[in-house]
């Protein structure tokens, strides 16, 4: 699997297909802060799903290294989390 072909599906995946099917993904994610915070106790942050999110598919990758998905949207929530970091969200 090339870089460019990984990148490039992120891209599409987070800011078409995935955005068309879940809406806006700051929204989705604040909205799944709020309720891993009410689960938890602890204060969440949108960004922080987005890292959270990134850890599960670096442990699936690490167990299923063959399976691209992975990958690519390990690449997608990582930019999904700088751009809530820097709070330039869509």
């Amino acid at each position: 699997m090339k870089r460019t072909y990984t990148l490039d599906a992120a891209k599409t995946l987070i800011t078409r297909d995935r955005a068309k099917t879940h809406g806006n993904a700051f929204a989705m994610h604040s909205q799944i802060a709020s309720m891993w915070t009410a689960i938890l106790g602890h204060k969440i942050e949108a960004y922080q799903v987005a890292l959270l999110m990134a850890a599960l598919k670096l442990a699936r990758a690490a167990t299923n290294p063959k399976h691209e998905d992975n990958f690519i949207d390990l690449c997608g929530y990582a930019a999904l989390a700088g751009e809530m970091v820097n709070g330039d969200e869509e």
